[in-house]
Formats: structure tokens, sequence, C-alpha cells
């Protein structure tokens, strides 16, 4: 038989800064969205399995942004408390702008939203979204009921909501039952199930963790490419005729670099309660040099694309077969392992096997 292959499974959830960082406002809902669908799946697929193994790998912006909007939702559900979210704030009484022509913008939003897995699979929802896409193309938006603009908001917010919670929490079952015309009540109850979802996700990686079932990495702080901020010629080792800024480097790039690596493993210990051994470094951008300020700031791993190795051993005059890629390689001064990723089979699970059925 031939040797059985050893795959490490890497869930990488990343989002970038989407707060206005005057006002606090959330400009776009993809933190939140992704949170109550995505994260609390997964976290649930992992708990249903006790013997499944993964790395789970965080941006610690996304987990500073996940804080504030379950914050800010138990604040509102306390003390009625303004929410930064303008599309969770049509889910309060008097949410819906009285300034009519904010409505496009909202309504645009409420249908953002994939038409086949998310739209299509509920009729009501469907339905409010070919009225609201027709009255946006006729410029009608602003003639629409509040009460309409209501109910395209819940239906949003049920139709991103996990597939574990759906199954599971007779709030979304009695929700799903009704066609419209939700009340203040039906709102609230929805505010109530999302911000439980939001306040418990991070405990409950931060369990598996605990227990051994997931490790947990992390990416740069508020995701640089590191190997730019520490030495803009680095560009050149993978596009040698990219054009380079004017100046010579960037302002205090190794210092920056520093504080984005430290100051996330900071949020890691604060968050999750963990000190992160890995570190998927920013869009996976690798450089000698970065490798070695990860294991100066305490990583023992790094991992990034299968491209970064070929192109590295092409440069080198050896051939990149397939048993060098499957391994890792100790790179710079700090012999860190830094690990490759298999970019068919991550595509694979990515783009073709998410649409087989389950």
């Amino acid at each position: 038989m031939a040797p059985r292959l050893r795959v490490v499974l890497c869930w990488h959830m990343h989002q970038p800064e989407y707060r206005d960082g005057l006002t606090g406002d959330e400009l776009l809902p993809w933190v939140g969205l992704h949170a109550i669908k995505d994260y609390v799946d997964m976290a649930a697929h992992l708990e249903a399995v006790p013997s499944a193994r993964a790395v789970v790998n965080f941006s610690p912006v996304l987990l500073e942004q996940i804080e504030a909007t379950a914050a800010g939702l138990f604040s509102y559900l306390a003390a009625g408390t303004r929410l930064a979210s303008p599309l969770l704030r049509l889910l309060t009484p008097g949410g819906v702008p009285r300034d009519r022509g904010e409505w496009p913008e909202l309504v645009r939003a409420c249908l953002r939203a994939h038409r086949q897995h998310l739209v299509e699979r509920h009729p009501p929802y469907r339905e409010l979204a070919d009225e609201a896409a027709r009255r946006l193309h006729g410029g009608t938006v602003s003639t629409l009921r509040e009460g309409f603009i209501v109910d395209l908001a819940v239906w949003y917010h049920l139709a991103w909501l996990g597939e574990t919670v759906r199954r599971e929490d007779p709030r979304v079952t009695e929700l799903e039952g009704r066609a419209g015309e939700f009340t203040a009540a039906d709102c609230r109850r929805l505010l109530e199930l999302v911000s439980e979802l939001l306040s418990g996700v991070l405990p409950r990686y931060r369990r598996l963790a605990e227990q051994g079932r997931v490790e947990l990495a992390m990416s740069p702080w508020m995701h640089p490419i590191v190997p730019l901020l520490l030495d803009f010629r680095s560009a050149l080792e993978s596009l040698p005729g990219a054009p380079l800024p004017g100046p010579a480097s960037y302002p205090d790039g190794m210092e920056r670099a520093r504080r984005h690596l430290e100051e996330g493993r900071a949020i890691f210990r604060r968050l999750l309660g963990v000190e992160p051994r890995g570190c998927w470094p920013s869009e996976g951008a690798v450089s000698t040099r970065c490798i070695e300020l990860l294991a100066e700031c305490g990583f023992e791993w790094a991992a990034s694309g299968e491209g970064v190795l070929r192109a590295s051993l092409e440069r080198s005059g050896e051939v990149p077969v397939a048993e060098r890629l499957d391994r890792p390689w100790l790179v710079g001064a700090g012999r860190v392992p830094c690990f490759f990723r298999s970019d068919h089979l991550s595509d694979l699970i990515g783009f073709n096997y998410a649409h087989w059925h389950g």
C-alpha cells in the first residue's frame, strides 16, 4: 500500500477592519454575518465529532470586531444603546431612517446574499428580494412601506444564520414560519439570538483549544504585508520587474511589523486564552527575514501557499516534485518550520466541493 498522506486542515478566518475609525460605525456587515453563519457552524462541526482535529487561524482584527459587535448588541438589549450596524438598527423600534433617501442603500445591502444558497431557498425572502430589486431598478424604493424594510432585514439575517443554528434553535423555526409582517417582539427575539451567537463564538473556540481539539493560530494584527514592511525590495524576489515605491523603506517598518505580531498575540491571550504557536502571515506573504521575525516573536511554525515554495525551488534550480511540497521546510536563522498549503486541494474544498450535496 502507498503510505497515507497526513493532511492538516487549516481554516483561515479573516475579515479586514470594517469600522469607521472616527465614529465606530460599521461600514460593512461581514464580520457579524460570517460569525453567525460560518464561524458558529465550524465550531459546531468540530464539537460534534470528538475525534476531529483542525488548525483555526484568526486575524486579531477580526477577533476585536467580533468582541465589539457582541458587546454592542448586549448593551443595546440591556440598556437600549445605539447599535453600530445600520442593518441591525433596522431591527430596532424606530430603526428605519426617517430620511427615505437613505432607503435605497439599505435595501441594496439587504440583497447582498448568495442568490442560490441564501435567497432562493427561502420563498418569502425571494419574493421580498425580487420586489426590492424591481423598486431599485425603477427608482421607487422611497415609496415602500417601513414594514417592508423591516421584513427584508429580518429575512436577510435569517438567511445568513448557520445551518446548525437553523436546525437546532426553535426561534428560527418560528420566525421562518412567517412570511412577513414581523413585529417589534419578533425583531427583538432575532437580535437576542444574534447576540447569543456572537458572544458565544469565541468561547466555543477557546474550549475546543483547551480540550486539545483545535490549535488556534493567528495572522499579524491588522493584516499588514510583513515582508514589505521589512524591505520593499523583497517584492523583487517574486516579481523581479515590479516597480518599487520612491522611498527606500517603509518608515519604522521593523517596529511596526513587530507591533502587529506582539499586539496580535496580546489580543489572542485576552480573548482566546492561548499563546498562538503558529502564524499564517497576511496573504501568505513571506520572506526569510519575515520568518526570522516570527521566530523572534515566539512563533514555532509558519505557513504560506504552495506557489511560494514552487518559485523558491525553481530559483534554486531544484524540481518542485509533489513529495517536496508535502513536508515542512526549515527557514532562516531561527529554523522555523514553514508549511505550504496544497493549492489544488484547497481550491477543490473551497470552490468544487462546496457545490456538492452534503
